[in-house]
């Protein structure tokens, strides 16, 4: 199981949501635990026309409806394909861009700011196919520049870190030739200033790590965890739990449960 199963609801040595007085129930320990504090961040999304990717390697797919097995795809790593060459599609490969020519010039006139410059590479594969139907997968680089204010700490013995995570999918390409493709691409970029940190933070304990709940075993876990005599119908909590209305004269619902008024209270009809 997980977690998350109803076999753990009850737990409290599992992560869970919690309001109300449940947030200091089971808090007995201050813990001392290592980091990456995030002092600041900042989002910017975009969309690049006609965006100029040179690739930088390209092979065949492996099972690609062709015929192509994996040793195959190895030994014909790098090929020419057949000309023409029809774009497919494109996405990016990883979440860590890479910066480069980064520069951070701290401003006179608003403390703790500084001006953030850099290029950011974005990993992409690319997706193409030549004459003879032959699927081939590319590697290629999106560069997109950034110049944005963010909140920079005080120098310190540990230094802070400025990294990007970043996300590009394609909308269109076409093949121009000599290995380019002109993408138009849709790029996410979050800029964040990170530090290794050691926090003091309040703990419930360690987790109770639950075993796997095996998918073939399960099939009746969901029927076994059903009450095993119903529920009234008239039981308030239960009404809520099914979102059905009650007035004190007449509950609502499109399941089909309905309420009739009753000298004394409300009763429950179907």
């Amino acid at each position: 199981m997980s977690f998350y199963s109803y076999k753990n609801a009850n737990s409290t040595r599992c992560p869970c949501s919690v309001s109300g007085n449940d947030v200091l129930k089971g808090l007995n320990e201050k813990v001392c635990i290592q980091v990456q504090r995030v002092y600041d961040s900042c989002l910017q999304q975009e969309q690049l026309d006609n965006q100029r990717v040179t690739l930088i390697s390209y092979g065949l797919v492996p099972g690609c409806g062709c015929g192509v097995t994996n040793d195959q795809a190895a030994e014909t790593a790098n090929t020419q394909p057949n000309m023409p060459i029809t774009f497919e599609s494109c996405r990016s490969t990883t979440t860590e861009g890479t910066i480069r020519n980064l520069s951070v010039e701290r401003l006179c006139d608003r403390p703790c700011f500084a001006r953030v410059r850099g290029q950011i590479d974005v990993p992409i594969d690319i997706l193409f196919t030549d004459a003879t139907c032959r699927e081939y997968i590319g590697r290629g680089l999106v560069t997109v520049d950034k110049d944005v204010l963010l909140s920079i700490p005080d120098e310190s013995i540990v230094p802070y870190t400025i990294e990007a995570m970043v996300s590009a999918i394609c909308v269109s390409g076409t093949y121009v030739g000599n290995n380019v493709f002109a993408l138009e691409v849709c790029v996410t970029v979050v800029l964040k200033v990170l530090a290794k940190v050691e926090i003091l933070v309040p703990s419930y304990g360690f987790c109770d790590v639950p075993p796997c709940e095996e998918f073939a075993d399960s099939v009746c876990d969901e029927f076994f965890s059903l009450p095993l005599f119903p529920q009234a119908l008239c039981d308030d909590d239960a009404l809520r739990a099914r979102n059905v209305s009650c007035t004190c004269g007449t509950y609502s619902s499109a399941t089909g449960i309905g309420c009739s008024g009753h000298t004394g209270g409300c009763g429950c009809t179907r």
